[in-house]
């Protein structure tokens, strides 16, 4: 009903409908309009009521409430259920709750701010209010645990696609995971899982994207290595079609890994890659080495060739020599 009331503003918007029109083409009382209406004013949207005109919505918010993103979501799982935020420590960390809690597949998290969200190898994430897309979804993959690392790449490609179709922004993949635009990180994902020796309880993948972050904004330990779409855009990028593309492209991928296997969506992390053809620094757990970046395994490791021969690189941190040229 909170929906409807709203719905009947969007179509009015900017002019006064009263409280009695409401109620009539509703079918509900005046108080509870009203109280759908300071429901609607207490989740951030700005309207003004006159005591004999009515209530007229002023301006639409740019906040990712459930309203606005179920009215354009596209995705048929992904965002059935909507748990949102104004700020929260990490959307994966609610993810998680919600997932061990028996929430359905395709349930997200969606918060305006973090003040505790982080990235790969336990690093932070600056995650202001209003100005990114910080995004947690809950799968129950039906395939192996083996198999899991891969949803990272799928994810990836899924955010990559959805990024340059909406802020055109010609981004690409450096492994595993994070997305850039001009050498700077525009996007982290953080793929968490629960599962036994032969079943994924489930997976949650976790979305940072610098949005409309103004690049005086950052960190000074990041200045040099982030940007946002808006900056290289040129232009503030409308969030609420951003992030319900991400929804659509990663239901995409998903089905297409349920339907064919990793194997399309591999191929594809491959030409969206940042990283094949370029000397790499390699820093693991117990080594660290220097490379060309050649290709991914069917597993998604990182094969690199060095003097001694190929590695293959399923965790750590990959860095791309700034003086190298693209060679493939």
């Amino acid at each position: 009903m909170r929906t409807a009331v709203l719905e009947l503003l969007k179509r009015n918007s900017g002019q006064y409908i009263s409280g009695e029109e409401i109620s009539q083409l509703l079918k509900v009382s005046r108080t509870a309009v009203w109280k759908h209406i300071r429901s609607l004013k207490q989740a951030g949207y700005e309207i003004e009521a006159h005591p004999r005109l009515g209530y007229a919505l002023r301006q639409n918010t740019d906040r990712l409430l459930p309203e606005e993103i179920k009215t354009h979501l596209t995705s048929k799982v992904l965002g059935r259920e909507i748990h949102y935020f104004s700020e929260v420590d990490s959307t994966n960390n609610a993810a998680k709750k919600l997932a061990a809690g028996g929430c359905p597949e395709g349930t997200i998290v969606v918060a305006e701010a973090q003040n505790t969200g982080r990235g790969r190898l336990s690093r932070g994430w600056f995650s202001p209010y209003g100005k990114g897309i910080w995004l947690s979804v809950v799968f129950r993959p039906p395939f192996s645990p083996m198999d899991a690392a891969k949803c990272t790449l799928m994810a990836a490609v899924a955010v990559n696609r959805a990024v340059n179709a909406v802020a055109g922004a010609g981004c690409g993949i450096k492994w595993p995971n994070d997305i850039l635009c001009n050498g700077r990180k525009v996007v982290g994902i953080l793929t968490e899982m629960s599962a036994e020796m032969d079943a994924i309880n489930y997976i949650v993948i976790g979305m940072g994207i610098n949005v409309n972050i103004d690049p005086h904004e950052f960190p000074g330990e990041i200045a040099a290595t982030a940007t946002s779409l808006a900056a290289v855009a040129g232009c503030q990028i409308p969030r609420l079609k951003l992030f319900t593309e991400i929804l659509a492209e990663l239901e995409s991928a998903y089905n297409t890994v349920k339907n064919f296997g990793f194997a399309p969506v591999l191929a594809e992390w491959k030409n969206q890659s940042i990283t094949l053809g370029q000397q790499v620094d390699v820093h693991g757990i117990d080594r660290s080495f220097t490379g060309l970046a050649t290709d991914i395994d069917d597993d998604g490791a990182l094969l690199v060739t060095t003097a001694s021969g190929v590695a293959r690189v399923l965790a750590g941190d990959v860095s791309i020599r700034p003086a190298a040229g693209k060679l493939r």
